[in-house]
């Protein structure tokens, strides 16, 4: 008899782990100073292709009604239909379309963005923060991700001028991501 080799699967299939992945964002204020929140419930899958990696694909799901930037009467204007409109559009997502640039330490991932019911094409600058064996026999990797969005072109138009001229939420928004994720057993 022979013996039957067997080798690590090509594709492997990875979850978020929402309580220790952060998708975070910051915003100038006033023009003076920058604003930051989070959505607390993250969740998505990962398809690794090792043999191909710019065959992976990622999809994120995030529910928007989980934003937090620790000012409750702040958080309840962003919920409304003057910002996300969360009761008609309660969910944020990115699917990605390609990898590129490929290296060591990360790689480029574009993708679509839909915010507020418009999808943008993004792209994300990724950078690989390693894999590692959990104490439970699982395997995990972290990610770190970051792009900068025009909240216009999604549709998140609600501002006010001062009396400076300036106005009182910039349209760019500097997004950043921290992923976790599980390996799926096989």
């Amino acid at each position: 008899m022979s013996a039957v080799e067997t080798s690590a699967p090509v594709r492997t299939t990875w979850s978020v782990d929402p309580t220790h992945s952060h998708v975070e964002f910051a915003v100038r204020h006033l023009m003076i100073t920058t604003v930051k929140g989070r959505f607390a419930a993250v969740e998505g899958t990962v398809v690794l292709d090792e043999a191909d990696p710019s065959a992976s694909t990622v999809d994120i799901t995030v529910q928007v009604a989980s934003i937090d930037t620790r000012e409750p009467q702040r958080d309840a204007h962003l919920r409304s239909a003057d910002f996300f409109d969360v009761e008609q559009f309660p969910t944020l997502t990115f699917r990605s379309h390609g990898v590129r640039d490929l290296t060591a330490d990360g790689f480029t991932l574009a993708g679509d963005l839909t915010i507020h019911g418009v999808t943008r094409a993004v792209t994300l600058e990724v950078v690989n923060e390693g894999r590692a064996k959990d104490p439970w026999g699982g395997e995990r990797a972290g990610y770190a991700a970051t792009t900068r969005i025009k909240r216009s072109d999604f549709g998140l138009t609600w501002n006010q001028l001062l009396e400076t001229g300036g106005l009182a939420v910039s349209d760019e928004v500097k997004i950043s991501l921290d992923v976790e994720l599980v390996k799926k057993s096989v």
